[in-house]
């Protein structure tokens, strides 16, 4: 089937004995192929490729990598739009591939710094879901990934720069859901299980949102943007996001309700063995929030991932610096207390095939967000009708 889908991408010789071919199949063809894959993301679907497509600009283009017996063994969904006449490339959480078979890698890498140095691309940038280091630093739990150490220099060797620019959340915490309920319960604080379970006990209840829901969910999550000061994009682009994810399977929404109003809900991505806690927004009454709708609707979320075979529940951003200066440490603190394992991933990484052009467009940028920040806070939230 995959093999049938793909084009050869280049007619030279390959002495790792991977080849690469661009992927002409199917959406449905490309979500089969790209599932059975180690580090299989939401982010590299053909759904989210053609979303960020209607919404942003982005052109998805999908690459495959295939050993001598054809089979499938990486692929990678990239995503191209220009500034000015420069083309600049990213491939979100991917390339997907065994990490521990460094040969592909490099094989990989290969190509793609190839197609970028053709394409007189700006970067080339990647934030595959290789992991670091777990646990917290100068405590018992803290490791180091071996393997995450070797893919870094390997990075390095290339001419890989970490980069200034991290797209996705670096860190996250990850909840295992191989456990039983009660072992994932026994994991959490005990001020976390109080949490958990007084919301279903003061009337809040929680159901699985539907598309009419959509307009409110987002004016909640606008609110929660303006309340907590992150940037939000504006209305019709999450009505999109959501709407579209939905019906292509890949996102599930949850809603949780004090007597019949949105008090709180999230949104998931879904996908392999992983689901992330993707979106979520809650009220700003006071009075509401005492009910702990969050902690409540949060801990359905976990079990609803669990009850569908994921093996991995990603809460989807963590602090870089765990102390209170770090903009994530209120969310940190939310997170921390439902047992699951603090995750530092390598992060993303920048292949630049005209240095000068890439060190003048990185020192433009803090300048570039500190405007879209002033920008936005000027901006009015207003609600979607």
């Amino acid at each position: 089937m995959v093999r049938a889908a793909a084009t050869a991408a280049t007619g030279k010789k390959r002495m790792s004995g991977y080849s690469l071919a661009r992927f002409t199949g199917s959406s449905s063809a490309w979500d089969a192929a790209i599932r059975q894959l180690p580090c299989a993301h939401p982010l590299q679907t053909a759904a989210w490729g053609d979303f960020k497509r209607r919404n942003t600009g982005w052109q998805p283009e999908k690459l495959t990598w295939h050993d001598s017996s054809g089979t499938l063994c990486a692929a990678a969904m990239i995503l191209t739009r220009r500034i000015g006449l420069i083309p600049v490339l990213y491939a979100p959480r991917a390339p997907l591939l065994d990490y521990t078979n460094h040969a592909l890698l490099e094989q990989v890498l290969s190509d793609l710094e190839r197609l970028a140095r053709r394409r007189f691309a700006l970067q080339l940038k990647i934030d595959p879901d290789v992991v670091q280091h777990t646990g917290e630093p100068n405590i018992d739990s803290w490791r180091d990934d071996p393997n995450g150490a070797a893919v870094v220099a390997l990075l390095r060797r290339r001419g890989w720069r970490f980069s200034p620019e991290q797209v996705q959340f670096k860190n996250t915490v990850l909840i295992d859901l191989t456990r039983s309920e009660d072992e994932l319960l026994a994991a959490m604080t005990q001020s976390k299980r109080r949490k958990v379970r007084y919301g279903a006990r003061h009337g809040v209840s929680i159901r699985p949102a539907a598309p009419t829901d959509l307009p409110a969910m987002v004016a909640l999550y606008l609110e929660t943007g303006k309340r907590n000061n992150f940037l939000t994009r504006p209305a019709e682009y999450y009505l999109d996001e959501w709407r579209s994810l939905m019906a292509e399977g890949l996102a599930h929404a949850f809603i949780a309700e004090v007597n019949g109003r949105m008090a709180a809900h999230v949104v998931l991505l879904a996908f392999g063995q992983k689901c992330l806690y993707f979106n979520g927004a809650s009220t700003s009454d006071n009075e509401v929030r005492k009910l702990m709708p969050a902690d409540a609707l949060q801990w359905e979320a976990i079990r609803w991932a669990k009850a569908h075979g994921f093996t991995v529940y990603d809460m989807w951003g963590a602090p870089t610096q765990l102390d209170e200066s770090d903009p994530l440490w209120n969310v940190w603190l939310f997170k921390r207390d439902y047992g699951g394992t603090l995750t530092w991933h390598i992060g993303a990484w920048d292949y630049a095939p005209i240095p000068p052009v890439y060190q003048l467009y990185m020192r433009g940028m803090p300048r570039l967000r500190a405007w879209l920040r002033r920008k936005h806070a000027a901006q009015p939230h207003t609600s979607v009708s």
